[in-house]
């Protein structure tokens, strides 16, 4: 499990999801040789698009062995989220040391945490580096946004990059202008057809006639100004609140964050421009900047969920790309 001089060098993926992780990194010329994951059917996409190497678990129940160049990990952030209770002490939050128990055996050059902005402000954040520094790795954090990677997607999420072979220079995507929706849906039939995850659930009656008062850009707001008696009586009492929220796109610009929840427009903007429906799969896909041959393996929740859940690849691929330059 080590690299052999002048080979590619080595992954090993913890919290690995559908794989886009360590997709990013295999584009970007690095070996995959392990990845564990909790979930079987995020696992079945891992192993349908990467290879069979992944090893279907809780992570800290395997036993690490074995070396690597770099190990990557992109530990549960729903106790760091701010859309949650972000409690410091939600059990998953501890999950987050296993990125420094792989370390300790695998001792890997570069070590990548990927989480939630909010991580980069807890105890367990501190704790963490503090570990990794104590290893010897100069440890640093910087947020990124998918959107300067060159994703049609507004997407901020922290990397936390422990090194001993020095920092690397992330480099945002240089443009001229804005990627947008409508870009990244070219060439997809505008009404899905079911073929490659291009698929959108129908909505029923109440939703469809929320949907139709709806304008591009528009979201509840405009539900409650046009036709009230559609708005349940939740949305009069609450003030202060996120807005997105039975939010339509638009055409012209990024979408907003796609969650796991992609597919629920109570969850979020995720209304077609357009048409009186959410958006597709694929569609959800193109936005995440994943290619269209990647193969989802689960029932449409469990793909939106590994979707939510992953680093675009326009993102991963970008910080891969700045650590394969530093491994030479």
């Amino acid at each position: 499990m080590t690299n052999a001089e002048g080979s590619a060098p080595t992954v090993v993926d913890l919290f690995a999801g559908a794989g886009l992780f360590s997709h990013s990194f295999a584009r970007e010329g690095f070996r995959l040789i392990q990845a564990v994951e909790a979930d079987k059917v995020a696992a079945a996409t891992y192993a349908r698009n990467l290879g069979a190497h992944v090893t279907i678990s809780d992570v800290r129940a395997v036993r690490p062995t074995g070396r690597c160049d770099v190990l990557i990990g992109g530990p549960p952030c729903q106790g760091f989220s701010t859309l949650g209770r972000r409690r410091e002490s939600d059990p998953r939050n501890t999950l987050s040391f296993e990125m420094v128990r792989w370390a300790e055996t695998l001792r890997p050059k570069v070590v990548v945490i990927e989480n939630v902005e909010a991580f980069l402000t807890t105890g367990v954040w501190r704790r963490v580096a503090e570990l990794l520094e104590g290893m010897g790795y100069d440890v640093f954090a910087q947020v990124l946004d998918a959107y300067e990677m060159g994703a049609p997607q507004f997407r901020r999420r922290s990397f936390t990059v422990a090194s001993k072979i020095g920092r690397p220079r992330i480099r945002r995507a240089c443009r001229r202008r804005v990627w947008t929706v409508r870009e990244a849906w070219q060439g997809l039939p505008a009404e899905p057809d079911g073929r490659n995850c291009h698929h959108a659930p129908s909505p029923s009656s109440l939703a469809l006639a929320r949907m139709r008062v709806i304008p591009e850009g528009g979201d509840k707001r405009d539900v409650l100004r046009l036709a009230p008696n559609l708005a349940p009586p939740s949305w009069r009492k609450v003030r202060c609140e996120v807005t997105d929220v039975w939010g339509r796109l638009r055409w012209d610009r990024p979408s907003n964050t796609l969650r796991t929840a992609l597919q629920n427009a109570s969850k979020g903007r995720y209304i077609h421009p357009e048409q009186n429906r959410v958006i597709s799969l694929r569609e959800a896909a193109r936005l995440h900047t994943i290619p269209d041959d990647w193969q989802f393996e689960g029932l449409p929740t469990q793909v939106a969920r590994q979707i939510g859940n992953s680093v675009p690849p326009a993102l991963g691929r970008a910080v891969a790309r700045a650590i394969r330059h530093l491994c030479g």
